[in-house]
């Protein structure tokens, strides 16, 4: 009788043993054999000097932000997509993902209709304080640099374009921040 009990056991001993030797047999070839996966990356030390690395713009250089220039409005294009597009669209018309359910929509930047003015005196004091009773927030925690080319890319892409004097945009913004 005790045969019988034997025999019904054997076959789940010879599977355990089976599966034990195969686990085993399997951590042997990934731990000593296996040499890993080569994902043919090429790192690359980021502090390195090559001879032709492109300079990333530092706005932090800029004397003047409010004075326009093409790295200005390239390095102000990279702030609006990370901040503003969101609502705005991607091309600044007031037709973002996230400003859809909004109320009032999102400013059209290329039509260029301003609410608060149309020079970039006053559109930098909506960046600073936002709009009341609107969904537009107030920036006031960017640098006062990151605002200027800001302006300086909707400046680039509106149809309205301010027309400031110079000089008394130059005056506001040493006394802005």
């Amino acid at each position: 009788m005790s045969e019988d009990k034997d025999y019904y056991n054997r076959g789940g001993m010879l599977a355990f043993a089976f599966s034990m030797v195969f686990v085993f047999a399997f951590f042997f070839y990934l731990v000593v054999v296996n040499k890993g996966v080569d994902l043919g990356e090429n790192v690359v030390d980021p502090n390195a000097q090559t001879a032709n690395v492109v300079v990333a713009f530092d706005i932090a250089s800029v004397k003047e932000p409010w004075v326009s220039t093409p790295e200005l409005v390239a390095y102000g294009k990279k702030v609006f997509m990370t901040n503003c597009a969101m609502c705005h669209g991607n091309e600044g018309k007031g037709d973002g993902v996230a400003g859809v359910n909004l109320n009032p929509k999102p400013r059209n930047f290329v039509e260029g209709q301003w609410k608060k003015g149309p020079g970039i005196t006053d559109h930098f004091k909506v960046l600073q304080v936002g709009i009341e009773g609107g969904s537009m927030a107030s920036y006031a925690h960017f640098k006062a640099a990151d605002r200027w080319a800001l302006l300086q890319f909707i400046d680039s892409i509106t149809t309205n374009k301010s027309k400031e004097d110079p000089a008394k945009v130059a005056e506001f913004a040493k006394t802005a921040q």
